[in-house]
Order: C-alpha cells, then structure tokens, then sequence
C-alpha cells in the first residue's frame, strides 16, 4: 500500500516516537517507590491505580496513563498516597518525568531527516506535557526537526478530541487531509480520524495490530517503515 499525497507527518511520541515500555517503566516504578514511601500496601494501591505489574515492570495494556495526560495520572494516584505529597503531586510527576530515559524503537534524526528531505512538515502532538515533551526531544537532539510541538497544556482538548491535531494543521497551514497522525494508540488514530487525517498506527506502543487495525489506514511495526509507503 502507497499512502495518499502527504504534506506533513504529526507523530505522537510516547509508544510512537520512543518506545513505551522501554522508556516510562522504569519511570513508573520509580514514581511508585518513592510515593509509597516504603509502605508496600501503599506501593500496590498506586500500581493498581495505574495498572501497572511492580513485579513484572509492566504496565498492562488497560493503563490508562498510557495514552492520558499528566493530570489524569496525578488523579488516580493521589487518593492513595500521603496528604503532604498529594499536594504537589502534579509537579512532581512533571518534573521527574522530563528525565525520564527514553528509548527510541529507530535511529531517529536520519529518519526525520529523511521526511524533511521529502518537504514534509513535521510535528509532534502528545497528551503529555509540552515542558516534558520538550525536554525529551532535546535529550534525543531531535527538537529542531520540528516546526510545532504541541502538548495537553498547550491550549487544545487532549486526544482523542481532534483539537490539538486540527491546531498543528492551522499552525502549518495544510488541509487537514494532507497531514498523517502516526500512533500508538487509539487515542491517536480516533483523533486522526475526526480531523480527517491520514492515521497510521505503530507497534511500539502496548496496543495490538488487532487493536489499532480498525482505527488506521496503515499500521506498521514502527517508524521506521513509514518512508517505504511514502508516494
């Protein structure tokens, strides 16, 4: 299969840009031994808030932090940890987060170099935030690939609304039509979808073929496929 006409590729980036599981695990289980505060009862309340397996460092496929936002991470976690740190959980979670190690699934700067060699627009929506976003694309020395990094905070309704999605293509002047959203998640492709996009689905996420197939013109096993479909 050749994709339509493209002017633009939108990635989102966790589970798309950066693998999921290799890059926020650890994070996560991180976050959760230093919120539990040594109280293991307190340590598997968190984990199962968030759906995350503290043995196996796993996150099930069901966690809804996968695709959420910061804030709706903070809110299923706060009613299980102590008042004085329910406080500036928020803050918290957003700073760790921005050192998070991130794993890309492919070398990323001659991939995006690649699609900006093509005369594509490229861009980035995430239900993360833009700060942490950021901070993430600098560390892989990537950021200045990107003409517009859009986070949950950056003025749109986060995915699965189409808003952020419908921002980048106004930012970059392109039909919606002419823009590709890549993800992991059905966050991603349904948001793709209600812009009228194309949507592309990757399997560096924690979402199956058979998960995302319905939602995407095309999934594929990860990024690094998407030139050989490029017309």
């Amino acid at each position: 299969m050749t994709l339509p006409p493209l002017r633009a590729v939108l990635f989102d980036k966790d589970g798309t840009l950066f693998d999921f599981a290799a890059s926020w695990a650890g994070w996560m289980a991180g976050v959760i031994d230093t919120l539990s505060e040594g109280d293991t009862a307190r340590a598997d309340a968190i984990a199962w808030a968030v759906r995350f397996d503290r043995a196996a460092r796993a996150f099930h496929p069901s966690s809804p932090v996968i695709a959420g936002t910061l804030d709706e991470g903070a809110d299923l976690i706060r009613p299980h940890i102590a008042p004085d740190r329910a406080e500036g959980l928020a803050d918290y979670l957003l700073e760790s987060s921005k050192h998070a190690a991130m794993v890309p699934p492919v070398p990323l700067a001659p991939l995006l170099q690649g699609l900006l060699a093509r005369g594509l627009v490229l861009g980035v929506a995430t239900n993360d935030a833009a700060e942490s976003a950021h901070a993430h694309l600098d560390a892989a020395g990537i950021a200045g690939q990107f003409a517009h990094v859009l986070g949950y905070d950056s003025g749109y309704i986060p995915k699965p609304a189409p808003d952020m999605l419908l921002g980048f293509a106004a930012r970059a002047g392109l039909p919606p039509g002419s823009v590709a959203m890549v993800g992991d998640s059905t966050h991603d492709l349904l948001a793709g979808r209600a812009a009228g996009m194309v949507c592309i689905g990757v399997l560096t996420g924690l979402a199956d073929e058979a998960t995302l197939a319905p939602h995407a013109d095309l999934v594929l096993p990860d990024i690094g496929h998407l030139p050989d479909y490029l017309g």
